[in-house]
């Protein structure tokens, strides 16, 4: 087999979608000499002339063999080989643990070439609800010291969780020291790319699902709001009540946000899952 060396202008690791990736070596070499996506399918080891094509537009996938096919004819080999594999099983696997140990390999790498636009701090910052708490409340607190932080958590921490999480929030810039124990934010809001973000918000939102789950008990009923209400729908009804809750998210973000300061740090989770079966499982 002929492989191909191209000098791309983004390095293979400020990819996370490993279709963008091939989409744009196709087009980079399009641009540098004549070539088809019938000769990049038969680089890639297909016999049909349009099979990459499909494979960028999402209407075909990569088996493991054509994995390593297509890595072959894209002239991919250490590192770089590592991350296709890794980056193709989180594009493609439908199941949660193998897509996030790709994510996480693919993230190991990036650090490892000093290549931040997959965002690993950010990926950090929702392990623990440590993170976000703390990056709401430190500002509120200007002179608080670790441990008056930790008391003021509704659930427990200590003053050397509270001190370890503040320094890793300065160190990633999501806050700023101002003073002797003051900070403040770097940013309003927070962002992680929306390829990501199923995975790395995974672990929190089960942390405060639990959260919310304790407060029901724990909360005075005037200090919170739980609602629900159970109803069928059709995938129509379900993708329109998601871009409502999406709506209303923003709208929350934009209240929360438009005054400077605050005394209370509260968490706002908008859930909507299925109680039963697909009727075509």
């Amino acid at each position: 087999m002929v492989v191909i060396f191209i000098s791309m202008k983004k390095s293979i690791v400020e990819y996370e979608d490993y279709r963008q990736f091939l989409l744009d070596f196709y087009e980079e070499r399009k641009r540098t000499g004549a070539f088809t996506w019938r000769e990049f399918s038969k680089l890639a080891g297909s016999s049909s002339p349009s099979f990459m094509k499909m494979v960028c537009e999402g209407k075909n996938g990569l088996s493991k063999l054509g994995v390593e096919r297509a890595a072959n004819a894209l002239g991919l080999s250490g590192h770089e080989l590592v991350y296709f594999r890794a980056m193709v099983t989180f594009g493609q696997s439908k199941k949660e643990d193998e897509r996030q140990k790709a994510y996480r390999e693919m993230l190991e790498i990036a650090s490892e070439r000093k290549v931040r636009l997959l965002e690993a701090d950010s990926c950090k910052f929702y392990e623990s609800w440590r993170y976000p708490v703390l990056r709401e409340l430190a500002p509120m607190m200007p002179g608080a010291k670790p441990l008056e932080m930790a008391k003021r958590c509704a659930h427990a921490t200590s003053a050397e969780d509270v001190r370890e999480a503040l320094e890793f929030l300065v160190k990633s810039g999501f806050l700023k020291r101002t003073g002797d124990n003051a900070y403040e934010q770097t940013d309003k809001t927070m962002r992680v790319s929306a390829a990501a973000m199923p995975i790395v918000n995974r672990d929190m939102h089960k942390q405060m699902a639990d959260f919310a789950k304790a407060a029901i008990d724990d909360v005075p009923a005037e200090k919170r709001d739980f609602s629900g209400v159970t109803m069928g729908v059709d995938q129509e009804g379900f993708d329109a009540i998601v871009a409502l809750l999406k709506e209303t998210r923003k709208k929350a973000i934009d209240i929360a946000t438009s005054k400077e300061g605050g005394t209370q740090v509260y968490r706002l989770n908008l859930q909507l899952f299925p109680l039963t079966k697909d009727s075509e499982a």
